[in-house]
């Protein structure tokens, strides 16, 4: 037998090993370019101030680039991330009723939200920063409105600078290492007088929330380019069936009705290479795309009821705060009624109607 015969030889055995070499990372690529293929983005919303009579309505939604949308992002997440507020994580992402109490001031919102802010590039310093990078769109409003039009106040109100940035990049880190991606978060603010003229236009307050809320997630998903989309959103009262409503925000498709109960409603629509699933769910909060949206409504509406009261209370001596919910709401309105009629401020202004 002639060497080489046979057998593989010293060359061909270089020749099979660099082919495994490349087979090796061909695979490698492929599977790459299928992880990326099979990303989703996941929209969160939620509302803060849809009881009170005075002071703003919020409504947020964030969006999340994430490798399958049915993931539970708090496990995800977990070496930086928890829900509990009384945690060591670097950062609680939580419903803003767990999170927030009068007597504790802002510093757990402000440790959840101001280091997520930061992933997007936002450093918030001041009440106008703030409103810049949340609600862009208010400006107009807040300069109509005499509490917000000259307030000032740094950012934080409560929280550490220098911790905010500590928790930040855990948080920075986090993501990374679980191929996670903050896209965006976005509010919607609807002051009193807007408040009451798009209630006397839908003809409740619910239809306002609803279309709003649809709005905001239509604006979300242009983030989203050819992804498949799941959004999921808390429950809005009582309401089971929100066909009509997003039919009409999105009318290029026919939007098909997946489930409706109590506990759950759920929709899609779209083309085959890119679907949008939405979830109306009764303690929707408990997703971690809806907490943060739920923080950072509640954060604004907190900013916004500081600069009220402190408007009010530079006038009117010994003039007790509200936090502007029906009933302290009524002995508010009483209480600044005088100076009110003095300044020739319009009612619309400061008191919703529903």
């Amino acid at each position: 037998m002639r060497p080489g015969e046979g057998t593989l030889g010293v060359a061909g055995l270089h020749e099979l090993a660099g082919a495994d070499r490349i087979a090796r990372d061909l695979k490698v690529e492929i599977d790459s370019c299928d992880r990326v293929t099979q990303m989703a983005v996941v929209i969160g919303t939620d509302e803060a101030g849809y009881g009170p009579n005075l002071g703003p309505l919020l409504i947020a939604a964030t969006a999340w680039r994430v490798p399958d949308p049915e993931l539970d992002l708090f496990e995800r997440l977990a070496a930086a991330v928890s829900d509990t507020p009384k945690s060591a994580a670097a950062v609680t992402i939580a419903d803003s009723k767990e999170l927030y109490k009068p007597q504790g001031g802002l510093a757990r919102l402000e440790q959840g939200l101001l280091p997520a802010l930061r992933m997007l590039g936002e450093l918030p310093r001041c009440w106008d920063d703030i409103w810049s990078s949340l609600a862009p769109r208010s400006a107009n409003h807040l300069n109509a409105l005499p509490w917000h039009s000259q307030y000032m106040a740094a950012i934080p109100r409560s929280a550490d600078a220098d911790d905010i940035e500590h928790r930040a990049s855990a948080f920075r880190e986090t993501l990374r290492d679980a191929d996670v991606q903050l896209l965006g978060i976005a509010c919607r603010a609807v002051f009193p007088q807007e408040f009451n003229d798009l209630v006397d236009a839908c003809g409740s307050k619910g239809e306002l929330l609803s279309d709003a809320t649809l709005q905001l997630v239509a604006e979300q998903l242009e983030l989203a380019g050819d992804e498949p989309v799941l959004v999921q959103c808390d429950k809005h009262g009582g309401r089971n069936r929100y066909s009509p409503l997003l039919q009409r925000q999105f009318p290029e498709y026919l939007v098909e009705i997946v489930a409706e109960g109590r506990g759950q409603s759920i929709y899609r629509w779209g083309p085959a290479s890119r679907r949008v699933e939405i979830r109306f769910t009764a303690k929707g909060e408990r997703f971690l795309p809806a907490a943060l949206a739920s923080m950072a409504c509640k954060y604004l509406r907190e900013l916004a009821m500081e600069a009220f009261n402190d408007y009010w209370r530079q006038r009117i001596s010994g003039l007790k705060p509200t936090a502007g919910y029906p009933v302290d709401a009524k002995r508010f309105r009483a209480d600044i009624a005088a100076t009110q009629q003095e300044l020739k401020i319009d009612d619309r202004l400061l008191w919703r109607c529903r």
